[in-house]
């Protein structure tokens, strides 16, 4: 009987351990900002995602003169005032690029991305998307993108449950995994 306490005991223990450690390194890679300085690029890429002010950061960044094109996912967007006026806003000083992605996941984006890169000779992006998706959407553009990548991670303040917050470190993890394990 003392060594079934002693086994659930050590048992239990390397449980908390294990869920504190990646609570803590969930926090370092998904919570803590991943912004890189913003220089002149040849797109904005807008990644498909909640409409929490992505579309109109993406857009400001062109206007601001870091870049001539705009791309943006139609990834849960499409029913998004900003994102129908953004895709309908092309014109000769701003080009806007709207699309689905094809698989509808970050790596369908980023394969999307580097066809167009292919087709109007990009060598530089801008990447706005959610802050806790930074690591997984840099990881992913390395593998799947060319070129140089500067991510932005649009400004937004997340005021999420402790329980929403553990859903989404338990989805970036499982989906940094299949990131690595599929590759591009």
């Amino acid at each position: 009987m003392r060594g079934i306490r002693r086994a659930l005991l050590g048992a239990t223990v390397t449980i908390v351990v294990l869920i504190a450690a990646l609570a803590v390194a969930g926090y370092f890679l998904f919570t803590r900002p991943h912004v890189d300085p913003l220089t002149k690029a040849d797109a904005v890429v807008v990644l498909g995602g909640e409409d929490d002010g992505r579309v109109q950061y993406g857009m400001e960044l062109a206007r601001q003169g870091y870049a001539g094109t705009v791309v943006i996912s139609s990834g849960f967007l499409e029913r998004s005032p900003a994102f129908q006026r953004a895709c309908a806003s092309s014109g000769p000083a701003l080009r806007v690029i709207c699309f689905t992605p094809d698989p509808f996941t970050t790596q369908g984006e980023a394969q999307f991305v580097q066809r167009a890169a292919n087709q109007f000779g990009w060598h530089h992006i801008i990447l706005v998307s959610w802050n806790f998706h930074m690591i997984r959407a840099r990881y992913i553009f390395g593998q799947c993108f060319d070129g140089t990548v500067t991510m932005r991670p649009v400004q937004a303040h997340y005021d999420y449950s402790v329980a929403w917050w553990t859903w989404i470190y338990a989805y970036q993890y499982a989906a940094l995994v299949k990131a690595a394990v599929l590759g591009c």
